[in-house]
């Protein structure tokens, strides 16, 4: 089965390394609640024309919501790109695509040939979403255009700085081509290849924070205060189906403030892998992908209903109730495919979705999404 980033560094990282992976699966287990919240929000209020409590968690979370979930995806990055092209492809890039590829399918059959008995359209969208990434899919499609980049540039003997500036030029220049791709690219390239240049110092940083509790949450409370002054200070505003940040969407500081978020993200999720209550947390992180790649469906299909039965009326609570339907239906359906053994392509790549000579033998631990 698969992960948002698995566990295959236990097998190649030194012994003791396993408190950082119970880390990072923790802060990954925070960015998928933080994407299916921020959805779930957004959908609703679009549909009730109103905003609720997730609607100001998710506008605290803006400027650093997607920059950290690809800072995180970067992290273990040296781990495999001095590998060669064929056995890195397989892993960092073709890994990523099959999964977009699958899912992309099954959201558009569902949404358009099925539910919106448009055929045409149907068509049309799945030619589409070989260059034009696929709605909440796009994540996915970016972590293998992104991979692919960063090996580029480590072949071509790129040095970090000069890799990390020309992507924080694109970041801050609000590329807008009207091509997914390129446009995204240029916002979260950046954060990627931060989290792989500065994997030592962000190591260092959980683990300092874990050594040092009262100083961690001195400078999480500084950071809180800033970042809710920025975001909430200077023409904010609060809609129904989007944020406009205040200070915080200020070119260059945007940059900064998802930087620090970043960092704060994994100093918490640092303190609350030490926590035995927060298992369920770790957990869900190690099945961040699942999540990701199936929580529209449940969404969509338990809002719809809600909405359509009047049970309940008020933004904030249907809002929960969806964020809840969205997060346990992948995990629902990743139990059925584990207890019945069918289903499991949806989930791990089956061996024909391998490059030639890069499937591990059999017996072999089967190296996951990173």
């Amino acid at each position: 089965m698969v992960s948002m980033m698995g566990h295959g560094e236990v097998e190649t990282m030194a012994t003791g390394v396993r408190t950082r992976l119970d880390w990072v699966d923790v802060a990954k287990g925070i960015s998928i609640l933080l994407v299916v919240m921020m959805h779930s929000a957004f959908g609703v209020g679009a549909d009730t024309g109103g905003t609720g409590v997730l609607h100001w968690i998710i506008a605290f979370a803006t400027p650093f919501r997607m920059p950290e979930f690809f800072l995180i995806s970067g992290l273990f990055l040296s781990q495999v790109i001095g590998r060669d092209w064929l056995r890195y492809a397989d892993r960092r890039v073709v890994h990523y695509l099959y999964f977009y590829a699958l899912w992309a399918v099954i959201h558009i059959v569902f949404k358009e040939a099925l539910v919106a008995r448009d055929p045409a359209l149907a068509a049309n969208s799945l030619l589409l979403a070989l260059v034009q990434p696929y709605g909440v899919l796009w994540f996915i499609y970016m972590l293998a255009v992104f991979s692919a980049a960063a090996k580029l540039l480590h072949q071509l003997r790129v040095p970090h700085w000069l890799a990390l500036l020309a992507g924080a030029v694109l970041q801050i220049a609000s590329v807008n081509t009207g091509s997914y791709i390129l446009d995204y690219f240029a916002a979260y390239f950046v954060y990627f290849y931060a989290g792989y240049a500065f994997a030592p110092m962000i190591i260092g940083l959980a683990d300092a924070a874990q050594a040092r509790l009262g100083l961690a949450l001195l400078g999480l409370l500084g950071w809180a205060l800033l970042n809710a002054g920025l975001v909430f200070g200077g023409g904010f505003r609060l809609l129904p189906d989007h944020v406009e940040m205040g200070f915080a969407a200020l070119p260059g500081l945007h940059l900064v403030l998802a930087l620090l978020g970043s960092a704060a993200l994994c100093v918490s999720a640092a303190l609350l892998s030490k926590l035995s209550a927060m298992a369920w947390l770790r957990w869900l992180g190690a099945h961040s992908l699942v999540v990701y790649l199936a929580f529209a469906l449940p969404m969509g299909i338990t809002r719809t209903v809600l909405m359509a039965t009047g049970a309940i009326t008020d933004t904030s609570l249907i809002s929960i109730a969806v964020m809840a339907a969205a997060v346990i239906g992948p995990l629902l359906l990743l139990a059925l495919v584990k207890l019945t053994g069918q289903g499991r392509f949806l989930f791990a790549r089956p061996d024909w979705a391998h490059l030639p000579g890069t499937r591990q033998p059999a017996g072999a631990r089967p190296a996951p999404a990173e």
